[in-house]
């Protein structure tokens, strides 16, 4: 039991295999180690065993608030999912914002942990310290936004008012290894398979209750000092600042152009570095600017929603008519993201904005993975290009009106083809001896940010421990915006560090759960003022930032358990040579990956990737019985040959 500010000391443990419900309190001692959210779900999921099968009932599926979501801190509206992934065999946590978060805190709890699986589809209502499980078999295999709005119309309320609801799609039922778990304003638990976890348990849902119940600051006037302090930094920062440019006008695609001007975007399955580059090396007609945030505000914008305590309202709702396969189709989505346009855009070979629209709404109804899912077609095309998939099926560079049906072609495995992409970059690449077509680091695939024009990228993706990701260690905060300094980005020396400390940071954001956003105003005293005053704990900025390091620690320690060591801490073959194909900045540029992890290993304390056990005793991580590192090679997964 913990009497800490910010907790509602309250768990629930649902066996969906007997459909049971029992209520634990939290554990001081584990809180105050790992914090919240991703730390404290990681630690969950680590005690479960971590050499479980991602897709078998032993595995945990949790769902974590942390002890500033869902309170007055600014951009507190987020919560973790945390298991162990069936597309990498890593353990994985994956964020969503909007209201979720918020209102699992004002439902009385800090998590809900499943586990077993339903001999029937179900969903849960949550609501004042409650669970309850309900049939879902007239929900199985219908679109998420069906399915939302179903469930609002059989629970009481209304959905954005006091009702949250988080659910799959047929990706997730249908074992897509990227489905992803979808909020009610389309906000995604996008990376590592979440979804697909929450499908293999027959779970289509989860519906959470609430009225507006804010925790209590333990300690007001250190709440209250760091709170006016982190809220005037936000205020004046460039990047967060309401209505100043940035993110508040034109959301996560703000980086678009930018991207495209730095030599940086990702184009043609990462064959460029940008749209001009493969304009005037091929002569297509490809712009980014088409698909950038400045003129998805100019043309498509019609809202900004925002999340729980948000003043920036980073997210752009757009509507657009576009005509597929001789129909006038219509569609109003949320949010034409950063990551979502380069994927299911540039790096597949076209710039059609409104194309883009249409495939990001049907990911949302279908439940996949924007990232993943463009990533795999521009795979695919680069496939079919180099002759890998005859017989099985063909995508051609830039095929919109092939990409859009393709999506939901996917979710429901409806053919050969798409069963295939639906495995995921590792098991195709595997099959099909196409590992040099697969931008994909432990299984997931790399994000708008070229490692060989940001180099702090390049040693973040391959070190991250839920595969290529920009979230683990955002080291283009530095090396595109100058926070906390500007470095340059194609500079290797220094990165290895950097990217720790960033890693470090974004874990205690995470385990707050507060967005990363406010990494770009705020630093760790005004993590620590609001921390302390919300929990009514003392600890020191050196405490809170060692809280972050154990729980990168304690992640990584749990893939090693699975077999990841060194090895896996690679990039794809094309950003380690030298020569890519450019007219920009980044020409002949290639990413000096064995320099940055030497430098990396050495800053964290680790051998060949590998936690060792001082390191887990400085840290006090305590491993528990019966675990050990079983050796390296990486690890299996489910569903691989």
């Amino acid at each position: 039991m913990t009497e800490l500010g910010g907790f509602q000391d309250r768990v629930a443990r649902i066996d969906l295999s007997d459909e049971t419900v029992a209520y634990e309190s939290i554990d001081e001692e584990d809180a105050k180690k790992y914090i919240g959210a991703r730390g404290l779900g990681v630690k969950y999921v680590f005690d479960q065993g971590p050499e479980v099968d991602p897709l078998e009932p032993e595995n945990l599926l949790a769902f974590m608030n942390g002890p500033l979501s869902g309170t007055q801190v600014t951009m507190s509206g987020r919560i973790a999912v945390c298991t162990k992934s069936p597309l990498t065999g890593t353990v994985t946590d994956s964020h969503h914002g909007g209201w979720s978060g918020a209102r699992l805190k004002w439902a009385g709890f800090d998590g809900l942990l499943f586990e077993g699986q339903a001999d029937e589809p179900m969903y849960a209502v949550v609501e004042d310290g409650e669970v309850e499980l309900r049939d879902a078999s007239h929900l199985w295999g219908t679109g998420f936004h069906e399915t939302r709005d179903t469930i609002e119309e059989e629970v009481e309320g209304s959905y954005g008012k006091n009702l949250s609801i988080m659910g799959i799609g047929p990706g997730g039922e249908n074992g897509v290894k990227y489905a992803c778990i979808m909020n009610e304003d389309d906000r995604a638990s996008g990376r590592g398979g979440t979804g697909c976890v929450m499908g293999s348990k027959n779970l289509k849902a989860v519906v959470v209750k609430s009225t507006t119940k804010m925790p209590k600051p333990a300690d007001p006037e250190t709440f209250r000092e760091g709170h006016q302090q982190a809220m005037q930094a936000i205020q004046e920062s460039e990047v967060t600042a309401p209505n100043e440019g940035g993110l508040s006008m034109y959301g996560t695609n703000v980086l678009m152009n930018i991207g495209e001007e730095m030599d940086g975007l990702p184009t043609k399955n990462g064959r460029y570095t940008s749209t001009e580059s493969m304009r005037e090396t091929e002569g297509v007609d490809i712009d980014a600017e088409r698909v950038s945030g400045e003129n998805v505000r100019e043309n498509i914008l019609v809202d900004e929603p925002t999340c729980h305590s948000c003043p920036v309202a980073c997210k752009k709702e757009v509507e657009v008519t576009a005509m597929h396969k001789g129909e006038e189709m219509n569609v109003r989505t949320e949010s034409y993201e950063y990551e979502s346009a380069y994927a299911l855009g540039p790096n597949s070979g076209h710039t059609d904005r409104d194309a883009v629209a249409l495939m990001i709404d049907r990911c949302n109804d279908m439940g996949v993975d924007t990232i993943d899912t463009g990533n795999m077609m521009a795979m695919a095309m680069e496939m079919t290009e180099d002759g890998k998939l005859e017989g099985v099926g063909e995508l051609d560079w830039g095929d919109t009106e092939t990409m859009i049906d393709m999506i939901e072609r996917i979710a429901r495995r409806e053919d050969e083809f798409a069963g295939l992409l639906a495995e995921g970059p590792r098991r195709v690449a595997d099959r099909k001896n196409a590992h040099e077509n697969s931008l994909a680091v432990k299984g997931q695939t790399i994000a708008a940010y070229d490692p060989r024009c940001m180099k702090g990228m390049g040693i973040g993706y391959a070190t991250s421990n839920r595969g290529a990701c920009h979230l683990r260690g955002y080291t283009p905060a530095a090396e595109i915006l100058g926070i906390p300094e500007k470095v340059d980005p194609y500079e290797y020396e220094g990165k290895g560090e950097l990217t720790a400390q960033f890693q470090d940071l974004h874990a205690i954001s995470d385990s707050f759960d507060i967005c990363k956003f406010n990494a770009f105003a705020e630093g760790i005293e005004e993590y620590v003022m609001q921390y302390n005053g919300m929990t009514g704990l003392d600890v020191t900025e050196e405490e809170l930032l060692e809280a972050g390091e154990r729980v990168y620690n304690l992640e990584r320690y749990y893939n090693n358990v699975n077999g990841f060591d060194g090895a896996d801490d690679s990039l794809p073959a094309r950003f380690l040579e030298d020569g890519i194909r450019g007219q920009g900045a980044s020409e002949g540029e290639y990413c000096e990956l064995e320099e940055m992890k030497a430098e990396y290993y050495e800053h964290r304390g680790w051998v060949d990737g590998v936690v060792p056990d001082e390191k887990l005793d400085d840290l006090g991580i305590d491993i528990g019985p019966g675990t050990g590192v079983s050796g390296g090679g990486g690890a299996a997964v489910s569903g691989d040959d």
